[in-house]
């Protein structure tokens, strides 16, 4: 097996654990991570009704199109914009979904951003 996919399926296994616990609602919404090798995307969902409330990325409209979208500066601006455009949509309380990351680098920078913008985790 290739070492790209042994690490594609322990982020998948790690996932897992974390969604069975992790269920956003009307009231505490999930707020979801995916991050790429060049970009970092959040969204907050609400899982009961299976839809997504606010989302932002490091790419487009969303960001400064000179930076890179692939490190933790970036990933402060995602995490300031979604916490901005939450706030907007009368959400403060959140449920956080690293998605299976680690909580270091790009995603502990998101999160404490969207802490600094007003949201509750």
């Amino acid at each position: 097996m290739k070492p790209i996919i042994k690490i594609r399926m322990r982020r998948q296994r790690r996932r897992a654990h974390v969604r069975k616990k992790v269920f956003g609602t009307a009231e505490r919404p999930r707020l979801s991570v995916f991050r790429s090798h060049k970009n970092i995307y959040a969204q907050i969902i609400d899982d009961s009704q299976g839809r997504t409330l606010v989302s932002a990325c490091s790419q487009g409209k969303d960001a400064d199109t000179d930076a890179y979208g692939g490190n933790k500066q970036a990933a402060v601006v995602v995490g300031k914009v979604l916490a901005a455009r939450a706030v907007e949509a009368g959400i403060k309380k959140v449920v956080f979904d690293r998605n299976g990351y680690p909580y270091h680098g790009r995603v502990e920078q998101l999160a404490n951003a969207a802490r600094e913008g007003g949201l509750e985790f």
